[in-house]
């Protein structure tokens, strides 16, 4: 069982950063995959980046790209995203979730565990 909390999203002003965190609690969590997904208002949960167990692999949404970055620190049990050079449309709720054997990385039913979700508003 892997228990997971978000957290540091907020509003700000188009351009600027925020870096959200995600805690895990469980002794298989460095086993997990590990992926963001954020779901705007009127909107279906998208797809945002993945990070592999190790955290020697990543994947993004070609929309995040160049933009978010997505790391993890086994030893602590954090999953982070570093975002940067927001824009209105980033607006949204932020998940994180984590999962094992998981194929396609992109597809929300892939993941087992989910946190609670961090609202991030991007003003313009």
């Amino acid at each position: 069982q892997v228990q997971l909390v978000e957290s540091g999203g907020g509003l700000v002003q188009a351009g600027n950063s925020l870096r959200l965190s995600c805690a895990a609690s469980g002794r298989t969590f460095e086993n997990h995959v590990v992926g963001w997904f954020r779901q705007a208002p009127g909107k279906e949960r998208e797809f945002v980046a993945h990070i592999s167990p190790s955290g020697r692999s990543t994947f993004y949404a070609d929309s995040v790209k160049g933009r978010f970055t997505i790391s993890r620190d086994n030893r602590k049990n954090m999953i982070y995203l570093q975002m940067n050079v927001l824009k209105p449309e980033d607006t949204a709720v932020y998940y994180c979730a984590a999962g094992r054997g998981v194929v396609d990385t992109t597809q929300e039913t892939e993941y087992d565990y989910w946190g609670q979700g961090t609202q991030v508003t991007v003003s313009s």
